[in-house]
């Protein structure tokens, strides 16, 4: 196995850090996965999935959305996505870098794997794109805020109004993720929330390029967002034929501990998608991919993917 890493003009003319994996012998690649990463860490968290699924027989392409890891360029530009239509942007971005895979291996399926904050870029990418790839894994998503989101859309416009949408929210911050350690109480640290598995917990809040508090402009950018994928108007834009798996630990907060995750479901049943399907892992939390049971969860993503290659096509 190989990795290279590089850069991509956006349509705005922002560089973009993306990392390719690829198997010594490139006859032997079925398809590609691209990895649509979270809130408040980068690609090279992927490591250690993307040599599992190269080991297997895939090309793995993940790029640093704007505001994190090498993309933020560095520390004080982590947390903001741009000047305005950020999250739209973000999305155009990893469609760009679609556009790069399918340059470099024309003739092999595409498949978005997107966790958390990336699963919720990943439901906006379909309602877009969604004709032009083969199917999506949503890792740690959540339901629709409803009025919770939109009172945090109100209160980001207040902070940018007052402070600009540079400035750092501990507001915001609180109001999305101060509740997620209750429910692990006592807990070791603020992070706890994220997986059983303490190693990698040290390991995220070590890396500076992980956690922090977010801008109210990304608040904003991203509970916008939230309200957008939502609507039942764009989740009908999907393709009725692209496959979808959800994935969550069952004490995930960020999915509510499934509720939220089977929202999604139901609204992408309703819409008459015909290839919906959804795994919760027991006491798995938050980052299925960093629990300790994630030699399993490697595995059904696999199966998942090896399943819908044989039937492979472009929706449209």
């Amino acid at each position: 196995m190989k990795s290279e890493k590089f850069t991509f003009k956006s349509l705005d003319n922002i560089e973009v850090f993306y990392k390719k994996w690829i198997p010594d012998d490139e006859k032997d690649i079925r398809a590609c996965v691209q990895i649509s990463h979270g809130m408040a860490e980068h690609i090279e968290r992927y490591n250690a999935f993307a040599k599992y699924l190269v080991n297997n027989g895939f090309v793995v392409y993940g790029n640093d959305h704007r505001g994190h890891g090498k993309t933020a360029g560095n520390i004080e530009n982590l947390g903001y996505f741009a000047n305005e239509n950020g999250w739209e942007k973000v999305v155009n971005d990893m469609y760009s870098l679609t556009e790069i895979i399918k340059d470099e291996h024309a003739d092999i399926p595409i498949f978005i794997f997107g966790h958390s904050m990336g699963s919720f870029l990943t439901r906006r990418y379909i309602q877009l794109y969604g004709n032009k790839i083969e199917g999506v894994i949503l890792s740690g998503t959540g339901g629709d805020p409803g009025i919770a989101g939109s009172i945090g859309i109100r209160i980001a416009k207040r902070e940018i109004r007052k402070n600009g949408s540079r400035a750092q929210s501990p507001k915001l911050n609180k109001l999305s993720f101060g509740n997620f350690n209750k429910q692990f109480e006592p807990v070791r640290t603020e992070f706890d929330w994220l997986t059983r598995d303490e190693k990698e917990v040290d390991k995220y809040i070590e890396d500076p390029y992980c956690g922090g508090i977010f801008t109210c402009g990304f608040f904003y950018d991203m509970l916008s967002g939230l309200k957008e994928l939502n609507k039942k108007e764009n989740i009908e834009k999907i393709p009725k034929g692209l496959p979808i798996f959800l994935v969550s630990g069952d004490k995930d907060p960020v999915g509510n501990n499934t509720k939220g995750v089977l929202q999604a479901y139901n609204s992408y049943k309703n819409a008459e998608i015909v290839d919906v399907n959804y795994k919760f892992y027991t006491n798995a939390r938050h980052e299925i991919l960093n629990e300790l049971n994630k030699k399993e969860v490697y595995k059904d993503i696999i199966s998942w993917v090896e399943k819908h290659i044989k039937y492979s096509k472009s929706y449209s």
